[in-house]
């Protein structure tokens, strides 16, 4: 089942996100489908933190980045997402190469909205699981 409510694509959500946090960290955009969006960041320079390891913040900003967009664009015309609340448990480190995550949704309510993102490395092995919460803000 289709949860967007207004257009969206991989390209799209590029172009939104140009000179932000998001396109400064590298991450791309890789597949909008049905009922998921899904993107990576790259494990280098950008995003490693002083151990050689992907900065745990950087897993939650591609969390965060995931559920933010969805979220809004499975909200209807006029209406935003905002976030309440996120979680990470990073359960496995990342040195080099990609940390792709796909986000879908819990719950798509009339005030609140639930996505939960997983992240993996290349070798699908899982890396950081994540939730956010978001609150539907009707027009004003």
């Amino acid at each position: 089942m289709r949860v967007w409510q207004q257009p969206v694509s991989a390209a799209e959500l590029t172009r939104i996100s140009l000179d932000t946090a998001v396109s400064h960290l590298g991450i791309e955009f890789l597949e909008v489908g049905d009922d998921f969006i899904r993107a990576r960041v790259p494990v280098d320079a950008r995003t490693r933190q002083p151990f050689g390891l992907l900065h745990g913040g950087v897993s939650v900003v591609l969390a965060e980045t995931l559920g933010s967009v969805a979220a809004n664009y499975a909200c209807p015309a006029g209406y935003r997402a905002v976030g309440l609340d996120i979680n990470a448990n990073h359960l496995r480190s990342a040195t080099s190469g990609w940390v792709t995550g796909t986000t879908r949704a819990v719950h798509i309510g009339r005030t609140t909205q639930v996505w939960q993102i997983d992240m993996v490395n290349d070798a699908g092995e899982l890396t950081c699981v994540s939730r956010i919460t978001m609150a539907v803000l009707a027009p004003r």
